[in-house]
């Protein structure tokens, strides 16, 4: 017996749903993995000459040009910032080159998006507002960093998203031996990290520090030599910190298994 028309339509219904959720599908695997791979680092729109830190209150927009000419690129921790952001205050698409002074400061919440940091000096960036001050890292990248990337000696909490870092020290450290002490949280999500490179966090278990971790991407480190988390003794009298531990204890340093992927 033929098929009546009624049956064919409802067939043919079914057949095009299983083929529009098969591209629908494919298309939001291809989303998740474009959005996890790290993006190309910008060519400068143009060169600025720092002579002076810049003072932001508002938002400053670089447009996407080079700005160098503070300090000596070197780990000297008395070098001027190259901006210097009031607390509310947004700066985005900016390149710093070398040298850069010590980087960015933060005196209290401050949004960072776009940034990139082609030679990180003494530190890329430095938080320092209060207990409840909130700073965000969105996007951008850093390499060439001896040291340390993000220097925690306020308190609050930063979050670094969406960002990529290579041939570093320490991507985040909470200070371990600043004169005012705080208890201080850190939250890294979507982190492409490129070796060489030796810690993603350092965190101070004595005063209560945080380190959460999700959709980290470590490259090029076959040996898992780069370390996730490490946990130390923080003081306030400027002796070097003591270090405790390091990975993972569902306490100061956050993360599972699942949340590090290693290409």
């Amino acid at each position: 017996m033929a098929s009546s028309p009624a049956k064919n339509s409802h067939a043919r219904r079914l057949a095009l749903a299983t083929v529009v959720a098969a591209a629908l599908g494919a298309a939001a695997i291809a989303f998740t993995q474009n959005a996890s791979a790290a993006t190309a680092w910008p060519s400068a729109q143009g060169n600025v000459t720092v002579s002076k830190t810049t003072t932001v209150t508002g938002t400053f927009d670089g447009g996407l040009k080079r700005f160098a000419g503070l300090g000596d690129g070197g780990q000297g921790e008395s070098q001027d910032p190259m901006f210097q952001l009031a607390d509310g205050a947004t700066l985005k698409n900016v390149i710093l080159g070398t040298p850069a002074g010590d980087g960015i400061h933060c005196t209290g919440s401050c949004t960072l998006t776009n940034v990139w940091w082609e030679d990180v000096g003494e530190d890329a960036a430095t938080f320092k507002g209060g207990t409840s001050a909130k700073y965000t890292v969105d996007g951008g990248g850093a390499r060439s960093a001896s040291d340390k990337v993000f220097q925690h000696n306020g308190g609050g909490t930063l979050t670094v998203k969406n960002f990529q870092v290579s041939d570093f020290g320490k991507l985040y450290r909470s200070c371990g031996n600043c004169k005012t002490q705080y208890k201080r949280a850190v939250i890294l999500q979507n982190i492409t990290a490129t070796a060489p490179g030796k810690v993603l966090a350092g965190v101070n278990t004595n005063f209560g520090d945080t380190a959460t971790f999700s959709g980290i991407t470590i490259v090029g480190d076959t040996k898992k030599k780069i370390g996730i988390c490490d946990r130390f003794t923080g003081n306030a009298t400027g002796k070097e910190p003591t270090k405790t531990g390091s990975g993972a204890d569902g306490k100061s340093c956050l993360f599972n298994a699942s949340d590090i992927t290693y290409k």
